[in-house]
């Protein structure tokens, strides 16, 4: 996958209303593989909303989200679930981590689907990002700062084309915030995949190359 288009695309809770000022909603907007962007937004502009139309999750808008100029609402669930898989890599907001399972054991369950990264990728991950002690934790146990380590970890245990990251680092002081940086930069450059970070206010310290208003 080497772009995805958002043109004219307006959320139907926005529509009919005049007073909408956005880089993205109503405009014509291309996220291009191997490129790095940053989307801002104030709460209740819509950034869930955007990453959800993204992932194909909801279609309730005007407009068109195309990937490779296809439409997404062409799009079935066969193909959508080899996009996920694939193509798409998606750090939700809310995690959507198992609490009953360990650290390891969220991770391990997706990289059994893809065969992506070995036991030992993933144990170096743990150590670089201050919790190797942890990697037997159940989930439910751990502060949320330390599960989105681990929603990090999981989401790039797959190939993928572009990485959605929602809020990644709302919960995390600079020193952690950098190095999960730096491990979804490494991860990102090495497949040559585009990279979509959303905020409402605190974000990666990274070099965008563009940064979008919601």
């Amino acid at each position: 996958m080497e772009t995805i288009e958002f043109h004219s695309v307006l959320p139907q809770v926005f529509a009919g209303r005049g007073d909408i000022v956005s880089d993205v909603w109503r405009k014509d907007v291309s996220f291009d593989k191997g490129r790095l962007y940053l989307v801002e937004a104030e709460s209740g502009k819509g950034k869930s909303t955007f990453c959800s139309y993204i992932m194909g999750y909801r279609h309730d808008y005007s407009g068109d989200v195309l990937m490779d100029g296809k439409n997404v609402r062409d799009i079935g669930i066969k193909e959508w679930t080899g996009i996920r898989r694939n193509n798409i890599s998606y750090l939700f907001q809310e995690l959507r981590l198992f609490p009953e399972l360990t650290a390891f054991e969220n991770v391990e369950i997706k990289n059994r689907l893809t065969g992506f990264k070995t036991r030992s990728d993933i144990e170096r991950w743990f150590d670089m990002l201050g919790i190797a002690d942890k990697m037997n934790t159940r989930v439910g146990q751990m502060s949320f700062g330390q599960q989105q380590r681990v929603a990090m970890m999981r989401a790039l245990v797959q190939p993928f084309d572009f990485i959605l990251a929602d809020e990644p680092v709302s919960h995390l002081d600079e020193g952690n915030s950098a190095i999960m940086g730096d491990i979804m930069m490494t991860e990102a450059r090495a497949q040559g995949a585009g990279v979509i970070v959303t905020s409402i206010g605190k974000h990666m310290a990274l070099d965008y190359e563009k940064v979008y208003r919601l």
